[in-house]
Order: structure tokens, then C-alpha cells, then sequence
């Protein structure tokens, strides 16, 4: 007798950029979810010898590459914000990589829910393929307060990401789930605890 494949039901989880959804993936990680992170895909499909690296050399020059041959992801990134059209290009063509090793880790899931983190979940349209969206948001001025002090960029390639990334607005449109994430850690912690109860629930899991 066939047995038919289980399917997990997925949590998109998304925010712009210093909106501390990873900080809220991470929490997710220590109550013991399965949990995907595009990034961590899209550094998987970029490998040295996987055939997306090559063609990203192909496209912009040896100087996206480190002396390891490993992507140079600031290098990438000044040239891709610099033109939509090249950005656009890159999308394209790992979007449907990345999907593929997303979902194919997420296909493995033995919780009773699993979260995909995704800064891109409404952009790229998977978030078609998730039962419910989580946004963490946060006030525009926070976010690039808190970029800042995390990554070594400027003012300005932070509010060239905002711009190119979708509008607050429209991210918002998307959720089933809002935490506001202007508060301590421990603020957040205690809402991603109760949401996770909650999606439990949903599953018919214990809380």
C-alpha cells in the first residue's frame, strides 16, 4: 500500500532589512522548529563549483569573487543596487535554485509546522506555497539604525536596499501575523513565544 508523501505546513516568515527577522528565525530555532533561511539557500546554490557561481562571474567580472574563489557578496551587491536591470538578472536566475533547495529541506520537516525565512517571500511569490505569513516590522529609522550597526555599509547603499526591497505597505498587506519589533530582544522573544503557541494550535500540536 502507497503511502502518500507528507507535506509540512510552512510559516513564511519576512521583514525588510533591520527588521530583526532573523533575530525572531533564531528564536523560532531554539523552541525547536525546522526552519529554512533563503540566505543560507542562496549561499548553498552559489557555492564554488556549482554552475549558478559560474555564471554570475560570466556576467559581472572575476572581481564578485575572494581570493578563495568563494562569492564576494559586497562586491555583488554594489553592482546589483547600482542597476536594477543587473538585479533583476541576478534574481532571475536564482530564485528558482534557491526555491529548489528550500523546499526540498523543508519537505523534510517532523514539526508540526516549519518556518521559511525569506526577506524576498512576497517579491519572489513563494509565499504561494506557505499556509501563513509572519512579517516583523519595524519603524524605517530602526531599521537602518540597527543595519548600520550590524553590517560595514553606508547610509546610502542602506536606503538603496529599502528602496529596491518591497514597500512596507505591501508586506504588510500580505500578513496573516504582525510582530512589531521596536522594543528589547527579550520583547520579541515573548511574541514569537506566543505566536508559536499559537501555530500549535493551528496544528493541532500541544502548546
Amino acid at each position: 500500500m502507497s503511502t502518500a508523501p507528507f507535506t509540512p505546513w510552512i510559516l513564511g516568515l519576512t521583514g525588510g532589512i533591520g527588521s530583526g527577522k532573523s533575530a525572531a528565525a533564531e528564536r523560532f530555532v531554539e523552541l525547536g522548529v525546522h526552519l529554512v533561511d533563503a540566505d543560507q539557500a542562496a549561499r548553498w546554490v552559489v557555492e564554488p563549483g556549482r554552475p549558478a557561481l559560474a555564471r554570475i562571474v560570466e556576467r559581472f567580472g572575476p572581481g564578485v569573487l575572494l581570493e578563495d574563489g568563494q562569492l564576494d557578496r559586497g562586491a555583488l551587491r554594489q553592482q546589483i543596487f547600482a542597476d536594477p536591470a543587473q538585479r533583476q538578472w541576478l534574481e532571475q536566475l536564482l530564485h528558482p535554485l534557491i526555491g529548489q533547495e528550500i523546499f526540498s529541506y523543508l519537505a523534510k520537516a517532523e514539526t508540526p509546522y516549519a518556518v521559511y525565512v525569506s526577506p524576498l517571500l512576497i517579491e519572489s511569490g513563494q509565499f504561494s506555497k506557505t499556509q501563513r505569513i509572519l512579517v516583523i516590522d519595524a519603524p524605517t529609522e530602526l531599521q537602518v539604525q540597527r543595519t548600520l550597526q550590524r553590517d560595514n555599509t553606508s547610509p546610502e547603499q542602506v536606503q538603496a536596499i529599502l528602496k529596491a526591497q518591497l514597500a512596507r505597505e505591501e508586506r504588510l498587506r500580505h500578513a496573516d501575523d504582525v510582530v512589531v519589533n521596536d522594543r528589547d530582544l527579550q520583547s520579541l522573544h515573548d511574541e514569537i513565544d506566543r505566536l508559536h503557541h499559537f501555530y500549535l494550535t493551528l496544528r493541532g500540536g500541544q502548546p
